[in-house]
């Protein structure tokens, strides 16, 4: 398996000023908290960025874990009962700019990030799913389209590590 990516780990010579996905949570993260949040060690965020070295789209990723009791039977099921909480990555937030809007940018970040993310938790640090908490049901919509499931009651969905290891 190849290990090439899209993306490239955020730094201070990409152009994020102008980003504008039309959400301000997500514009304001690129802008002015994913730099310190880096330098935290709170999230990894990745960067598209067109040839003037503007940032076109973006996510980050972050080590967490969740509950076993939020994860639907089958799964739980298959898991030791001494695993009360379960390695997960989170992916939390993915944003596109407008201008990119339609041209296939979100899928490709998503894979992207799918990608890292499985092969993070084969070669290097354990993850049972990748989780997301969209910010909305555009986002939601998007997400069901790739497989991801809504875990009830807690606004997040998942997608398992088996399921994304049939991707690549």
């Amino acid at each position: 398996m190849e290990n090439s990516f899209l993306t490239s780990l955020f730094n201070s010579t990409h152009k994020k000023d102008n980003f504008n996905c039309g959400k301000d949570l997500l514009d304001g993260y690129i802008k002015r908290q994913a730099s310190q949040d880096a330098k935290k060690r709170l999230s990894a965020c990745f960067v598209l960025i067109n040839n003037e070295n503007n940032v076109i789209g973006y996510y980050t990723l972050s080590n967490s874990s969740i509950s076993r009791e939020l994860l639907p039977l089958e799964i739980i099921r298959k898991l030791p009962p001494t695993y009360l909480h379960l390695p997960i990555t989170l992916l939390g937030r993915l944003a596109i700019d407008k201008s990119n809007l339609g041209k296939g940018v979100g899928e490709k970040l998503l894979m992207d990030a799918l990608k890292r993310a499985y092969l993070t938790s084969i070669q290097q640090v354990a993850s049972l799913a990748v989780v997301v908490d969209p910010i909305d049901n555009e986002a939601i919509s998007f997400y069901e389209k790739y497989g991801f499931i809504i875990i009830p009651n807690s606004g997040k969905m998942f997608l398992t590590m088996n399921t994304i290891s049939k991707l690549f």
